[in-house]
């Protein structure tokens, strides 16, 4: 079984490069499951609408996960109650909206798990991240209670993403980090058996500051005259992991960084 997971989409140009190239993509590279982090796709690059999470479902997205800009776009507090498919940090400080954990059965009698987590190192203030872990792998086993499991980590430092990945190895089939908007190139299989890469990159204009415009980036950080960041409108880049997955151990066997098209190179 293979899997696809995407890095945070951003603003109109990574929703346009996502809804007119993933069901090609997707029958090209033989996927079976299809999760995107969607945290940065409203047309502001903050939050996303009702309308573009069915826009992602329509287009072969099986999941959505999100981060600190969850709630950016507030009509999403009530859409996620009812939707299934679009899950937000599950160490977010409770009560709130929906939920961060999601199993989900697939066409061929599948099921996978999906945990969204986010980092606490110069994020927005959530639950400590390593105890949710804890409790969650003492409640949850894999092949017990799923077949296979991906987490989203959404944080900012590479270290707290690197002791997470670990933390996981054995107990999840992929860990892969959002948020930093930047692929990097470390994917691999842990010595458990888990994949795993540090951050899946962005589906966003690369020619840009992280997915926003890069002049005006730039004039805020010399601060100069700017306006409130927005993304960039160039053509977008979709970046992410492709995992194979061996169903009968719930462990990765192959773990490749996916690029396609925009300003990086084709892989």
């Amino acid at each position: 079984m293979k899997i696809l997971f995407l890095g945070d989409v951003v603003g109109v140009s990574g929703c346009s490069k996502l809804i007119n190239n993933l069901f090609e993509e997707i029958s090209k590279k033989k996927i079976d499951f299809v999760i995107v982090n969607g945290e940065n796709a409203a047309s502001q690059g903050v939050g996303l609408t009702k309308e573009i999470c069915n826009d992602f479902f329509n287009c072969g997205v099986n999941v959505i996960t999100t981060g600190n800009h969850v709630w950016d776009q507030k009509e999403i507090m009530e859409f996620i109650d009812k939707e299934e498919r679009l899950l937000r940090p599950k160490n977010l400080f409770e009560p709130a909206p929906g939920k961060g954990f999601q199993i989900y059965n697939t066409k061929q009698g599948i099921k996978i798990g999906v945990l969204n987590l986010m980092g606490n190192v110069f994020m927005k203030k959530c639950d400590d991240v390593f105890e949710i872990s804890k409790k969650f792998i003492n409640e949850y086993k894999l092949k017990e209670d799923f077949d296979l499991l991906v987490v989203d980590f959404h944080g900012e430092i590479t270290s707290e993403k690197n002791a997470i990945g670990h933390y996981f190895d054995g107990k999840a089939t992929l860990v892969v980090g959002t948020h930093t908007h930047i692929p990097t190139n470390d994917a691999r299989i842990l010595k458990a058996g888990t994949a795993y890469q540090t951050d899946a990159g962005m589906c966003g204009d690369y020619d840009s500051v992280i997915g926003m415009n890069k002049e005006n980036s730039i004039n805020r950080f010399l601060k100069k005259n700017s306006l409130k960041h927005f993304p960039a409108s160039g053509e977008a880049t979709l970046c992410g992991v492709i995992v194979k997955c061996d169903v009968e151990t719930g462990l990765a066997t192959d773990i490749k960084s996916y690029v396609y098209g925009g300003q990086l190179n084709n892989i």
